[in-house]
C-alpha cells in the first residue's frame, strides 16, 4: 500500500475508547481528563464501581470526581450520562451519537461538536447535527448528554511546517506542478491549469459518486447540510 503525503510523525500509543457505553446501570467516577494524540477531543478515564476502567470521550463540563451512568432506561440528562435518545427530552444537547443500535458512537465525536435532539416520535428522533444537517435516527440508538470537550481546538494555530511533520503530514504537491508522467494534470508550456480534475490514477476528483450505501443513509435526512436557508 502507498499512502501519499503521509509518513514520519511522532510515535503514539492508541487509547481504546468505549464508544458503545454498554456497561449499564453501574455508576462510574471520573478519575482523570487526559489528552489523546489520536483525536481532537479530550478523553476521560471512568472507573466503574465494580473496578473496571474505560476511556470515554470527555464532555465539556465533566471534571475529575464527577459520577456518570450508562443505562438502557431513562436517567437524569446530566453531562456524561448515556442513554437511548427516546428517553431524552426534546432540546437536549448531545454528542457521541449512534446511527445504528449497538454499533457505537459515530456522530459528534470531535472537539467542541454538539448535536441537538429537536423532536421525537414513537420510533425515531430528529437530530440537528453540527454540519447543519437534520436527520432521523432510531430512538433506541444511544447518545451522550452534553458537548464534547476542548471547544477551543479550532483556535489552534499550527505556526510552522514542522508541527505538521510531527503529526505525520508530509508536503503536498499540486498535480498541475508535476510532469505528465507523474500526474494526468501535469505538463504544459509554462504554467497551465484547467482541464478535467483527476487523481494521479486518472479517477475524476470532482463530482464522481463513490458512496455505495448512500440510499440507505440519505433516506433519513430531513434537511441536507448544503440546503439553502429558507428553502
Amino acid at each position: 500500500m502507498t499512502s501519499r503525503h503521509r509518513g514520519g510523525g511522532h510515535k503514539r500509543r492508541y487509547r481504546h475508547i468505549d464508544f458503545k457505553r454498554d456497561k449499564y446501570d453501574v455508576p462510574a467516577k471520573i478519575q482523570t481528563i487526559e489528552y489523546d494524540p489520536n483525536r481532537s477531543a479530550f478523553i476521560a478515564l471512568a472507573s466503574y464501581a465494580d473496578g473496571e476502567k474505560r476511556y470515554i470521550i470527555a464532555p465539556d463540563e465533566l471534571e475529575a470526581g464527577d459520577t456518570i451512568l450508562n443505562s438502557k432506561e431513562a436517567i437524569e440528562p446530566d453531562p456524561g450520562n448515556c442513554m437511548p435518545m427516546k428517553f431524552m427530552p426534546p432540546g437536549t444537547f448531545i454528542h457521541a451519537v449512534e446511527m445504528h443500535p449497538g454499533k457505537g458512537a459515530q456522530l459528534c465525536r470531535s472537539a467542541g461538536t454538539v448535536g441537538q435532539m429537536i423532536a421525537k416520535t414513537d420510533r425515531y428522533v430528529t437530530v440537528k447535527l453540527p454540519s447543519g444537517e437534520t436527520r432521523m435516527i432510531l430512538g433506541t440508538c444511544f447518545a451522550t448528554v452534553g458537548r464534547t470537550s476542548n471547544t477551543e481546538h479550532f483556535n489552534i494555530t499550527i505556526g510552522k511546517a514542522g508541527r505538521n511533520r510531527w503529526k505525520g503530514k508530509r508536503p503536498h504537491n499540486r498535480g498541475v506542478s508535476m510532469n505528465p508522467i507523474d500526474h494526468p494534470m501535469g505538463g504544459g508550456e509554462g504554467k497551465s491549469s484547467g482541464g478535467h480534475p483527476r487523481s494521479p490514477w486518472g479517477q475524476s476528483s470532482k463530482g464522481l459518486k463513490t458512496r455505495k450505501r448512500k440510499k440507505l443513509s440519505d433516506r433519513y435526512i430531513v434537511r441536507a447540510r448544503n440546503q439553502e436557508k429558507g428553502s
